[in-house]
């Protein structure tokens, strides 16, 4: 007998408000979002085709995106290149 199959873990920490929780297939071609709305957890899932999900490497803790490298990760752009520009509001004179 071998040993028993690793059970998954399951956090009872209350999720952080704002945080989305991103997992990859193997073939990255899909994602799984988790996001808590407030009220309960929301499960997203996008499909790619014939494109793959540009992926981080594996380090340790999660890692922290912007908007603009979050918007770009889920539409399958290269998001490690896109950076958010800072726009003046026009000055009436």
């Amino acid at each position: 007998m071998g040993s028993p199959p690793a059970s998954p873990t399951i956090s009872t920490s209350i999720p952080i408000r704002g945080a989305i929780y991103v997992f990859r297939s193997r073939r990255a071609d899909r994602l799984k979002l988790l996001v808590w709305d407030g009220s309960g957890l929301v499960l997203i899932m996008k499909r790619l085709h014939d494109k793959r999900f540009t992926w981080p490497k594996a380090q340790d803790g999660p890692i922290t995106l912007s908007k603009v490298q979050f918007d770009a990760l889920f539409e399958g752009i290269d998001w490690r290149g896109v950076t958010s520009s800072v726009t003046r509001k026009p000055v009436f004179l």
